[in-house]
């Protein structure tokens, strides 16, 4: 009797006239540039850990850090204050590398840190994915947001199980900050390229280069050459 009363309130809500509502998303600038919340997403590439600022910078704090002790690299609290307060994160180091994962369980089960980060020495694998997945949708009921979990890997990443997998690296051939956004994979979208700089926001895709205006066309006829020659004429001559 349970199970066909669940599969009838499950057949109820599939066949419902209600609008379907899209999952809550933050974005770059670009609808393109995705982020679904209560989700685990991973962030590679030389410029991850800029990556991971500006995401968290659009959620705000508190902001949970999670890295292993005798680690090399370290926020610059002088390069993030213009995009988030250094007050608002929190950093947490285990004393054991495979607590790691542990601690970014449970704090987003807990449900009160909007942006939840792990910084990694390698890709994960599939069951504690699996895992922070359902830490994510359990702090989306019992806490004050929808937890959004950021794995920093390093080179091209590679965890299994994630829902996008998103590249930042230096462009700076192209200008003074600026770098190139590669979404590496993504459910429901192709891999894709964005060159970016720094906006009042974070990081934002730059304006695209304006396409160059076609070349009149120019006829192989004797008497139509004369004629284009004669029209370009009187259009300079004031």
């Amino acid at each position: 009797m349970n199970v066909q009363t669940v599969s009838m309130h499950s057949a109820a809500a599939l066949l419902s006239r209600r609008p379907h509502r899209p999952a809550p998303q933050i974005t770059l600038g670009d609808p393109e540039i995705a982020l679904r919340l209560g989700r685990v997403h991973e962030l590679c590439g030389q410029a991850r850990h800029t990556l991971a600022v500006s995401i968290a910078a659009q959620l705000g704090g508190p902001v949970v850090w999670i890295t292993s002790q005798g680690g090399t690299e370290f926020l610059c609290p002088d390069a993030i204050i213009e995009h988030i307060p250094p007050g608002q994160i929190l950093f947490v180091t285990p004393s054991k590398r495979d607590m790691l994962l542990w601690a970014m369980e449970e704090t987003l089960r807990d449900g009160h840190a909007p942006v939840v980060v792990a910084d990694l020495t390698a890709p994960p694998a599939m069951v504690p994915i699996r895992r922070l997945h359902l830490a994510a949708e359990a702090g989306c009921g019992v806490g004050v947001c929808r937890p959004l979990a950021l794995l920093l890997t390093p080179s091209k990443g590679g965890a299994p199980g994630i829902e996008t997998r998103w590249s930042l690296d230096p462009a700076h051939h192209n200008g003074a900050d600026h770098w190139t956004l590669s979404r590496l994979r993504a459910r429901m979208a192709p891999p894709r390229d964005w060159l970016m700089t720094r906006g009042q926001t974070g990081l934002v895709p730059t304006a695209p280069k304006p396409e160059p205006e076609p070349e009149p066309e120019i006829s192989a006829h004797p008497r139509d050459f004369v004629r284009n020659s004669l029209d370009r004429t009187r259009e300079t001559t004031p």
